[in-house]
């Protein structure tokens, strides 16, 4: 028996040991000397208190080829998991779960754009030179080190990375920021299937001339298969990335003030980006100096460049556009030969190819892909599920120049207003708002994008008739024809993915945000009497306020107090009427209105739209501005139940929604009403790609937390629309303020934590001040980064002793 534990503990012993080694074998080096092939000189790397690297070479070459290896130990895996998404390759490593979304990302032709992108860059060029070097640097780190534990788990080979794979992800950008897929559908459903005055919820004109089934003679016909295929390309577009752990460019916040309204005399600068949630986040944050170059910045994956930066002369933050640059475009069919589309008045072939997709465990499978003369057929995705009319995809990624590396290297050095100028010209698509400042007191704003010229009359929100001409596009307008302020008068400028006013008069047709976040912030900004500091613009990136649900209540509350005769009941309604929009983690008037918000929406919208396209306008910005509207419609069609014999009112609906709210949040969070805290229904979980399965999520998830906030108020943190609990999905994906009046103390934080290396001190050790709204010091002055420093890598030319 002695021998037998003896034994056994020896084992134990054994396999601990074991596993300790791996996984000691998998993590990153931030101490000691390595030779690197293609180093020209010896490169120190000094790794704060966070894991930052703060990076110091000889030579612009050097540099970059140093960030792409440091890079590469931390975030491997998600460089790869990213590439993968992009180029429609993760069914190889996912199994067949995700052949859909691979079928999905090869129909939007992100990889044939890439070729040819790379295909017409300038090998000469500074920009092309540093995303080789960065290039190279990965692949050395990848060559010379251990797989990445998710490599291992999934089985995934060493593969070189290239710069087709960084164009990719561009274009996985671009289509991320596009809510054509999830909208059009459901607006052009809306508007054929449902009529007017079902339209005039979403603020959209009716227009009868535009109904895609009116005469099969002249214009294409969609049948009841046509619109479940429509409503599965939505949903695919929404739950390919949601389900998987992969990051979604959603929104953001943006502002620089001038010096006359700041503490210090300078500008100030703030941004958060918005960004689905996800493990390890999606920025990398690295300090890069070289003689003549200084830049501390946030880095996403496989991008050599800082998408935002900032040093002691300058900084810069960026946000959605928002802007509509793709269309759906349903093509009419010759009766006589399904491969050919009516286009010009003519019949045009549509061209054909093959691709072979890899799938983990299977055969691969084959995807035919088909183009008309209008963009890919992205309803082909679908296969036999996709309904019979063609739809034709118009997308300004595919279609602009898009110079978009070469912008970002020189917005990384853009220390004057016509360098900024100059770099946010050169991007394309997607569409940004660049927010910029610096410290000799200029502060600017461009909208940049390419934006397209369609036919006159053209609404972009619905699905086009690929028959006649409006589909058709004349080139761009020009840049300067872009909304853009530089040091306006009132001394701010302010970004929120609102709808912008351009100063050319020019339409700008897109699926903008909810006005009420950018109101909540421009009244503050707007106040003459505040004077902005670190501590100020900390309370006003964190505010958890705006209008949206007391005005949505306001006309809604009177049917309530009438009808709600129960003490307690009244009590809420009451606490309701008092409620200010405010989402702290105690309140429960918060929790009450989102479940009455879903509720109502339930009652009202799904009998119409089906459970399909209901879940559809869940996912939609339009339903945002839809419901407060249709809460002062009275008369409004949607009221009625189609499910009943009688016919439904406003006061009926909503003492409904009213009714199953209180059912449900009794049910989900208890009895009693002490318990239906915000913070307790609302909680943000960061979740890796091998954490959506039990019982991984315990080691690769980050969370759940509390969350304060909620959608569309500054403190973006935002769930979707739906019963209680909510789950966060997207948020700030990093919070900056960067005051030009002391920027060697700028404030940053990670949503998690620098590396992407499971059971690194680094994987999560933000994660706790992220959510209780902390911020950490970006480290600039030499002093203080030497004080701060916890290990130092020296990266040494191979051969040199």
């Amino acid at each position: 028996m002695k021998r037998t534990l003896i034994a056994f503990l020896s084992l134990v012993v054994t396999a601990v040991i074991v596993a300790g080694g791996y996984l000691y074998s998998k993590q990153p080096t931030r101490q000691g000397t390595v030779q690197v092939q293609g180093l020209q000189g010896s490169v120190t790397v000094r790794y704060d208190e966070r894991g930052v690297p703060h990076i110091r070479a000889e030579n612009e070459t050097d540099l970059y080829r140093a960030l792409g290896y440091v890079h590469a130990q931390d975030r491997l895996f998600q460089m790869e998991i990213m590439r993968r998404l992009a180029r429609g390759e993760l069914a190889e490593i996912l199994g067949p779960k995700l052949l859909d979304t691979d079928k999905l990302m090869r129909s939007l032709r992100i990889r044939e754009r890439a070729a040819s992108y790379v295909a017409e860059q300038d090998r000469q060029s500074p920009a092309w030179i540093a995303t080789q070097a960065y290039l190279d640097g990965i692949n050395t780190y990848q060559q010379t080190h251990a797989r990445p534990l998710e490599f291992d788990v999934l089985g995934i080979p060493k593969r070189p990375f290239t710069a087709e794979d960084t164009a990719s992800i561009v274009g996985y950008m671009a289509y991320s920021f596009a809510a054509a897929f999830r909208t059009e559908p459901l607006l052009t459903y809306v508007r054929d299937k449902l009529g007017a005055d079902y339209l005039d919820i979403f603020d959209l004109d009716w227009q009868p001339n535009g109904v895609l089934a009116p005469d099969a003679q002249t214009a294409p016909s969609l049948s009841a298969s046509d619109w479940t295929g429509l409503n599965a390309l939505a949903r695919l577009s929404e739950q390919a990335l949601a389900d998987n752990g992969l990051p979604q460019f959603e929104g953001s916040n943006a502002w620089a003030v001038s010096g006359s309204r700041t503490h210090s005399g300078k500008p100030l600068l703030a941004g958060d980006p918005h960004i689905r949630f996800s493990a390890p986040s999606v920025w990398y944050e690295a300090h890069l100096s070289a003689p003549g170059f200084e830049l501390y910045g946030q880095y996403q994956a496989l991008m050599p460049f800082a998408s935002l930066g900032m040093n002691k002369d300058f900084g810069w933050s960026i946000t959605m556009f928002q802007n509509d640059d793709l269309d759906l475009i349903a093509e009419k069919i010759n009766p006589d030969n399904p491969e050919q589309v009516w286009y010009r008045d003519q019949w045009v072939d549509m061209t054909r190819s093959e691709q072979q997709i890899a799938v983990k465990g299977q055969a691969p499978v084959t995807l035919v892909l088909r183009q008309s003369p209008h963009g890919p057929i992205v309803n082909d995705a679908l296969g036999a599920n996709a309904g019979k009319t063609p739809i034709a995809m118009w997308w300004g990624f595919l279609e602009s120049r898009n110079p978009i590396l070469e912008a970002f290297y020189e917005l990384n050095r853009a220390d004057t207003l016509a360098k900024a100028r100059g770099a946010s010209a050169k991007i394309h698509a997607p569409g940004l708002n660049v927010v910029w400042a610096n410290a000799k007191g200029d502060i600017g704003w461009w909208a940049a994008a390419q934006l397209p010229k369609r036919q006159a009359g053209v609404k972009p929100g619905f699905i086009l008739d690929g028959s006649g001409a409006e589909a058709e596009k004349d080139g761009f307008y020009p840049f300067s024809s872009n909304p853009q302020e530089e040091n306006p008068a009132r001394g701010y400028v302010l970004s929120a993915n609102f709808q912008p006013v351009p100063a050319s008069g020019i339409e700008i047709p897109g699926y903008y945000n909810l006005p009420d976040r950018g109101q909540q912030l421009d009244q503050q900004l707007g106040d003459k009497q505040a004077k902005w500091d670190l501590q100020t613009t900390q309370k006003l990136q964190l505010g958890t306020t705006t209008a949206y649900g007391p005005r949505l209540l306001a006309p809604l509350l009177p049917i309530l107090r009438e009808t709600v005769s129960d003490p307690q009941e009244r009590k809420w309604l009451e606490q309701l009427g008092a409620w200010k929009g405010d989402y702290p983690l105690d309140s429960i008037s918060a929790t009450l209105f989102n479940q009455f918000l879903f509720e109502l929406a339930n009652a009202a919208l799904r009998d119409e739209l089906g459970d399909g396209f209901f879940e559809t306008a869940l996912s939609t910005r339009v339903i945002d501005a839809a419901l407060p509207r249709l809460a002062e419609a009275k008369d409004s069609p949607w009221w009625d139940d189609r499910s009943t014999l009688g016919t439904e009112t406003r006061a009926d609906t909503v003492i409904k929604a009213w009714t199953k709210t209180l059912v449900h949040l009794k049910a989900t969070l208890g009895e009693d009403a002490s318990q239906w805290q915000w913070g307790k229904a609302h909680t943000l979980a960061h979740g890796h790609p091998l954490g959506q399965q039990k019982p991984l999520d315990r080691i690769f998830n980050v969370g759940p937390f509390a969350a304060p906030g909620t959608h569309e108020v500054p403190n973006n943190l935002s769930a979707k629309i739906g019963p209680a609990p909510w789950p966060v999905t997207y948020g700030p994906s990093t919070r900056r303020i960067i005051d030009f009046g002391d920027p060697t103390h700028s404030l940053t934080i990670n949503p998690v934590g620098q590396s992407g290396v499971p059971f690194d001190k680094h994987y999560e050790d933000q994660a706790e001040a992220y959510i209780e709204g902390l911020y950490h010091q970006a480290h600039l002055a030499e002093e203080e980064v030497t004080a701060n420093s916890r290990g130092t890598l020296k990266l040494l030319p191979a051969g040199a002793q």
